[in-house]
């Protein structure tokens, strides 16, 4: 009985016609007649009540549904997300569907109203878009069923309750992954054919026969098997390429709802996916006030999957970064030489030369490529005209901040520090394009 009364709603139809009747009983001190009239269609108000309730729960649970979504969404992109819903009643009735969406989109009204006809099946979609990495709560779905009468409802309440763990976008990686090894879509600018690297390694002993190189004699093997052995080498292709994240406070200003931060965890991922496929080597390093990950560089296949899973761990205390501490790890842990692709920021050329004496000891063992970003901000007052002496202060200062962006570039390209100076939303193919045309020249 309890439940009974919790799930069954008087519609406000059902109260603006009664309204009306008191309105038509109250005029009956004027008009007598009319008191009796509203008596009697009063009755018939609350007997079509009755059987409203009756019509809706005669036949038990007559709807059934269920959510429809992925175990996992990636952040910063759109996420399909579906209801179905089948209705058992032997009449057409109207639903409206209340969705219990995750608190972190803070969506209250989340609603849809559609019509569902005696035995058969709906469904309808809509799109969320997560800002944050981690774990997801869907609420129950939430169904308001009406008959033609509409003087009262009866709710469902579908057990949908369902965690979605949101990842570093993986439609993101798709997308590129789509663009760089689909023949009909090259990006612009990138080489097909890579030069040949200077570096080999050993793959096997074997005979000598005319052609070979005399001077890879294995004169050790030629003596035990009393023939010309030679060394045979294969050009070594797998180099390894460290994705490194400032998780710091200066990585945290928002652009289109995600933090800069989570851009470049959203390349990382997607960069590392060509990595492997271009048969290299992928690593991954996350720094704040010390190392906090340091994942070596691997080419086996599960590498992508725990690349993946560190990335949607990561937090940050917005402290300040400690390069040093980065600097002393990786050269204690790196022997060979790679591929450092540094992701950070910096808002002012002196915030560059406290770094740049690291820069420079790491650019001499390894190449290091630092990537960092436009203020999107300051280039839309760029791109605005000055009216008054205030925009024309307001702009002389966005031109100053703008080209310390552009003498930080040249300042590390003076050192021979590759660099890419990128927007947020160009921040995956700049990289991708950048690891690329560092293959292409062989720098590495």
């Amino acid at each position: 009985m309890v439940a009974f009364f919790r799930n069954l709603f008087i519609s406000k139809r059902f109260f603006q016609i009664a309204m009306a009747l008191i309105v038509l009983m109250v005029m009956g001190f004027v008009w007598p007649g009319l008191v009796f009239a509203a008596g009697a269609l009063m009755v018939v108000l609350l007997v079509l009540l009755v059987l409203d309730i009756f019509l809706l729960y005669s036949s038990g649970n007559s709807i059934v549904g269920r959510r429809v979504c992925s175990d996992m969404f990636s952040n910063g992109a759109d996420n399909e997300v579906g209801v179905y819903l089948e209705s058992r009643y032997s009449f057409k009735v109207d639903a409206e569907i209340i969705e219990e969406a995750p608190v972190q989109f803070q969506m209250r009204n989340l609603r849809f109203v559609l019509s569902l006809p005696s035995g058969e099946s709906k469904s309808l979609n809509y799109v969320l878009k997560p800002t944050q990495r981690g774990e997801y709560h869907f609420g129950n779905i939430n169904v308001f069923v009406s008959t033609a009468f509409g003087l009262s409802s009866r709710r469902y309440q579908l057990e949908g309750g369902q965690v979605v763990k949101v990842y570093p976008s993986i439609a993101e990686m798709k997308k590129a992954d789509l663009m760089l090894f689909s023949k009909s879509h090259l990006m612009p600018g990138i080489r097909k054919v890579r030069r040949a690297g200077q570096n080999t390694e050993f793959e096997e002993i074997k005979e000598y026969n005319i052609g070979d190189d005399f001077r890879r004699i294995n004169w050790k093997a030629t003596a035990r098997k009393n023939d010309l052995m030679v060394n045979v080498y294969q050009e070594e292709k797998s180099r390894p390429v460290y994705s490194i994240i400032n998780k710091g406070r200066t990585m945290y200003m928002p652009f289109n709802g995600l933090s800069l931060f989570d851009h470049a965890v959203n390349t990382s991922l997607a960069l590392s996916n060509v990595i492997l496929k271009r048969s290299d080597k992928a690593g991954l390093i996350t720094f704040e006030k010390n190392v906090s990950t340091f994942l070596k560089a691997d080419s086996k296949m599960t590498q992508l999957k725990s690349i993946l899973e560190f990335l949607y761990k990561e937090t940050s205390n917005f402290a300040e970064p400690n390069y040093y501490d980065l600097y002393t790890s990786i050269r204690s842990r790196l022997s060979h030489r790679s591929l450092l692709i540094l992701y950070t920021n910096f808002e002012s050329y002196s915030s560059l030369e406290h770094q740049l004496p690291i820069f420079k000891k790491l650019n001499k063992s390894h190449v290091l490529l630092v990537v960092f970003f436009e203020n999107t901000e300051l280039r839309k007052l760029l791109d605005s005209e000055a009216k008054s002496v205030q925009d024309i202060y307001h702009l002389s200062i966005a031109q100053k901040f703008d080209m310390e962006k552009r003498v930080i570039r040249r300042e590390l390209l003076r050192h021979g520090i590759q660099s890419v100076l990128t927007r947020p939303e160009s921040l995956t193919l700049d990289t991708i394009n950048k690891y690329l045309e560092i293959k292409a020249r062989g720098l590495l």
